[in-house]
């Protein structure tokens, strides 16, 4: 842990908080997220950790390490300097069509990777998709807390995800397929995208759980009259909003949907797609610089990015990126006796105050952090306890969606 250095805070969540930290001898910027060692650390971020590391693709955000402070575990991954791509939407208030099928392309080539992968997200949404922060950005899925591997661990059976995002068969708290309840929140990134809106929300009311459930399982969506959405694109999304997930459009079938194939820039095509199938199980590349983002830009596009100078020399050719990916040099059973050290809160011999790296900390901002999650866990247990009455009240027939 002596190798990095505070930069500042850039996210926090029920998991805890994100820094951007700066590797001191390569003065390299990365992302890491903090658990509270103890309780906290259990076989979901076990899990978490291990999936993520099995992903190796320029869509995907690069797992690089974890360590251990006094006070906390720490992963450490790749630092998008562009951001969310939920920040991108609201400043523009919403997507011309070309360029939110820019960025579903590159969220869905990434989904399908996980999923040959054989791991499925489970919580896919715009804050949990960043931009690299290069002229043509290029969009990183993150945050794998909610993953399941089939390899691994059996079918998902717990809701799990965000309200707005989640499909059908997973409010029916049964046994389901997690890759086609990713499908679906891929739709709703589209939709929200294109629309700057949640398909099923009553933004009137958006805290009613109730009728986004309602709304989410008779699949009641429209686009409004003054958004221009092409047939093509009205058509896809039709057929990922499909109740019964086994009728839903595959990712496979998205790939080769007109509306999807449409201006495809050539790193995203098939063939060019098959190297990081071929060489996911394959021996580790090397960097050249230690840039966080040095296979970060895609090579075709129009679209400008207000944050494309946070990150101007983060760029390399499509051509190049298929062979500078880094991955872990951490192994699995490196990574488990970690974690498994990480379950345990050391006496230290003096008192650690904020992360455990041993700068300064602000005790106050650390309160603030741990409020604005406890309020984040408040939502969610509001929302799983409007699921199961639901259940209990007998209103929808989960029957039908024929799992």
């Amino acid at each position: 842990m002596e190798r990095y250095e505070p930069v500042r805070e850039i996210g926090a969540g029920n998991f805890g908080v994100a820094k951007l930290m700066r590797n001191k001898e390569t003065r390299e910027l990365v992302a890491m997220k903090f658990i509270e060692r103890g309780n906290r650390i259990d076989e979901n971020v076990f899990r978490e950790i291990v999936n993520h590391r099995s992903l190796r693709h320029p869509n995907i955000i690069r797992f690089k390490e974890v360590v251990l402070t006094p006070t906390h575990l720490a992963i450490v991954m790749e630092y998008a300097a562009g951001g969310e791509l939920f920040e991108r939407i609201c400043e523009a208030g919403r997507f011309h069509e070309d360029e939110a099928r820019y960025f579903f392309q590159q969220l869905v080539c990434g989904v399908s990777f996980c999923h040959a992968m054989q791991i499925c997200h489970r919580d896919l949404k715009l804050e949990n998709t960043l931009l690299d922060g290069s002229p043509a950005p290029r969009l990183k899925i993150c945050d794998f807390g909610y993953s399941k591997s089939s390899v691994l661990h059996s079918r998902p059976k717990s809701t799990v995800g965000t309200p707005a995002y989640i499909a059908p068969e997973v409010l029916s708290r049964r046994e389901y397929d997690g890759k086609h309840a990713d499908v679906w929140s891929c739709g709703v990134t589209l939709y929200v995208m294109l629309v700057g809106a949640y398909p099923f929300e009553d933004p009137k009311d958006p805290k009613n759980f109730r009728k986004t459930i309602s709304r989410i399982m008779s699949v009641q969506y429209k686009i409004p009259e003054y958004v221009h959405v092409s047939q093509n694109c009205r058509h896809l999304l039709s057929r990922i909003f499909v109740a019964n997930p086994y009728k839903r459009i595959t990712m496979s079938e998205i790939k080769s949907h007109p509306w999807f194939l449409k201006n495809l820039p050539r790193e995203l095509k098939e063939e060019a797609q098959a190297a990081y199938y071929t060489r996911r199980g394959g021996g580790e590349a090397s960097s050249s610089n230690g840039n966080p983002n040095a296979n970060g830009s895609s090579s075709s596009s129009s679209n400008g990015n207000p944050n494309a100078n946070a990150n101007a020399n983060g760029s390399s050719s499509s051509s190049s990126s298929c062979c500078a990916t880094f991955y872990s040099a951490q192994s699995v059973e490196e990574i488990m006796r970690i974690v498994q050290e990480a379950q345990t809160v050391p006496r230290p011999a003096r008192p650690v105050s904020g992360y455990g790296w041993g700068a300064a900390s602000d005790d106050e901002q650390y309160d603030d952090e741990e409020e604005e999650a406890q309020e984040q866990d408040d939502d969610q247990d509001d929302y799983d306890r409007t699921v199961r009455q639901v259940h209990a009240s007998g209103d929808f027939d989960m029957a039908k969606l024929q799992i």
